[in-house]
């Protein structure tokens, strides 16, 4: 191999010979190999997706359900640690505009469309919402991005688009106790 031929591109394999244009790097791997690597890559991102979903709906129960203690019994009932993992933690400012949708959506228990949750800013949090200059774009693109992000879901909602909160379908109770297993 001389320095032209290096200074053109020309391609060598290991062995020294020329590598042909035709030929391409996927000539050189046993295609089927690679194919079944990435079938089983594919499945085991597929599953950990599946696995994410899951765990972010059970996160949204489990916030929910915190939050929902501290509504009924004050926030006296929660540590540092959690008043900040339940968006609930007052640094004295106002939380930042995509976690005080987050902490809306939660605490709606409901599902809300852009115009409900800036109806929520104008009345508790005016001066949050004064900082966007088309406050409804600013919401949706938040809450499009936390569906995303798992923790919320696309619904519609009298017909309109809506957003709510991620938590596991609530456990129905047993209509008597027989059903329960309980044995009088």
């Amino acid at each position: 191999m001389n320095a032209s031929e290096l200074f053109w591109g020309d391609k060598y394999m290991e062995n020294g010979q020329k590598v042909s244009a035709s030929m391409q790097p996927m000539d050189r791997y046993d295609v089927g190999h690679v194919q079944e690597v990435i079938r089983q890559a594919h499945g085991e991102l597929r599953h950990l997706l599946h696995q994410r979903s899951e765990i972010m709906k059970r996160i949204g129960t489990v916030k929910q359900t915190i939050s929902g203690l501290a509504n009924l019994f004050g926030d006296g009932v929660l540590n540092e640690e959690l008043m900040e993992l339940v968006d609930r933690k007052s640094s004295g400012r106002q939380p930042g505009f995509t976690k005080a949708c987050r902490m809306i959506l939660m605490q709606a228990g409901r599902a809300m469309n852009a115009r409900d949750i800036c109806d929520y800013f104008q009345q508790k949090m005016p001066a949050l919402l004064a900082r966007h200059k088309d406050p409804m774009a600013s919401v949706t693109t938040v809450l499009n991005r936390l569906v995303e992000y798992g923790e919320a879901q696309a619904v519609l909602s009298n017909g309109r688009r809506a957003w709510r909160w991620v938590a596991e379908a609530p456990v129905e109770a047993p209509a008597s106790s027989t059903e329960a297993g309980l044995i009088a």
